[in-house]
């Protein structure tokens, strides 16, 4: 399935880039997210003749990201969690848990931001999570998890 990328995605391409993708991938993914539109000729009309407007919003998407990351960047924030005397934790402490502790700290976060590459958090102590802000812009926060006194 041949797409036109509006916006950049990771590990496919950039803005205004002819790509070939898996029809599910294009059909389930890109096109309902408004990653990406079919390549018609209509199409590849449509988006030469916006191509200005397109970059310009990328622009500016990059641009708020980077603000974010200089806001995030440095940050930490604490986490209380039922954990028994050895600091393992009962249950665990994923993406959603983390965007909400600094969200109800002051800052904006999406769970589908946060990366935890090695799964969900399962003891006590401090961590270093990753956080994606755009395909570009990525920092390392802070998370530090106590046991509920």
């Amino acid at each position: 399935m041949k797409l036109i990328l509006l916006q950049k995605v990771v590990n496919l391409g950039g803005l205004g880039d002819l790509v070939d993708v898996k029809p599910g991938y294009g059909r389930n993914y890109l096109v309902p997210q408004g990653k990406a539109v079919p390549a018609t000729q209509a199409n590849i009309a449509s988006f030469e003749a916006k191509r200005a407007e397109y970059e310009a919003k990328a622009n500016q998407v990059l641009a708020d990201a980077e603000a974010r990351k200089a806001k995030l960047e440095g940050t930490s924030v604490t986490i209380a969690a039922n954990a028994s005397t050895e600091g393992k934790l009962f249950g665990s402490v994923g993406p959603r848990d983390v965007a909400e502790a600094f969200t109800a700290a002051g800052h904006k976060l999406d769970k589908s931001e946060v990366v935890m590459s090695e799964g969900a958090l399962r003891r006590t102590g401090e961590f270093d999570i990753e956080v994606r802000l755009h395909a570009d812009v990525h920092t390392t926060v802070k998370v530090v998890i106590e046991a509920e006194a």
